[in-house]
């Protein structure tokens, strides 16, 4: 006798798990459904702006364009060693502070051109001579010890890129000017 009511007791306790199973499912899709009516049928994603966008910062934008511009103008003198107009009014650009001097500006250009003129082998380290030609025209945020760290992997590029060193040594000799200048 006492197993009929064990016995009841399970298939009560089983019943109650799978309702509470099929209610969970239920519910979910409910949630399911709701969450595709508040979407655009189109695809297209809800006119609400995503929450805390930080704004864009202009000097950070204005760095890594003139970085990209410098790239492209030592690209440029691979294959075109006459074309200095363009490197001249990027590097004039590459001051956000304090601009150097127009004269010191072209030696520099004059510089570059003659050493990477023509010369392909630096096309893999361009966006990092770019990079450190504009931390030198910005050298008044760095200290003299990054100021030479710069220079100096700037160096290592020109030699590694197959540069002269005579070539090399204007073109650092250039930026050590323009950062004492900027300092």
């Amino acid at each position: 006798m006492k197993t009929l009511p064990a016995l009841l007791c399970a298939l009560l306790v089983a019943a109650s798990a799978s309702a509470q199973g099929v209610y969970n499912i239920a519910k979910q899709q409910a949630k399911n459904a709701a969450n595709q009516e508040s979407q655009p049928q189109d695809g297209a994603q809800p006119a609400t702006p995503p929450q805390n966008n930080p704004q864009p910062n202009p000097a950070l934008e204005a760095t890594l364009r003139n970085i990209a511009t410098l790239r492209a103008d030592f690209e440029s003198l691979e294959t075109s060693p006459t074309n200095t107009p363009p490197l001249n009014n990027d590097l004039m650009a590459a001051a956000q502070g304090a601009k150097p001097s127009t004269k010191s500006v072209a030696r520099l250009a004059q510089d570059l051109t003659a050493a990477i003129g023509g010369n392909k082998n630096l096309s893999a380290q361009n966006q990092r001579l770019a990079q450190f030609v504009h931390a030198i025209f910005n050298s008044s945020h760095l200290s003299e010890t990054q100021q030479a760290t710069v220079c100096d992997s700037a160096q290592k590029i020109l030699a590694a890129g197959g540069v002269a060193d005579y070539d090399a040594a204007q073109v650092i000799k250039d930026l050590k000017k323009i950062a004492d200048a900027a300092g």
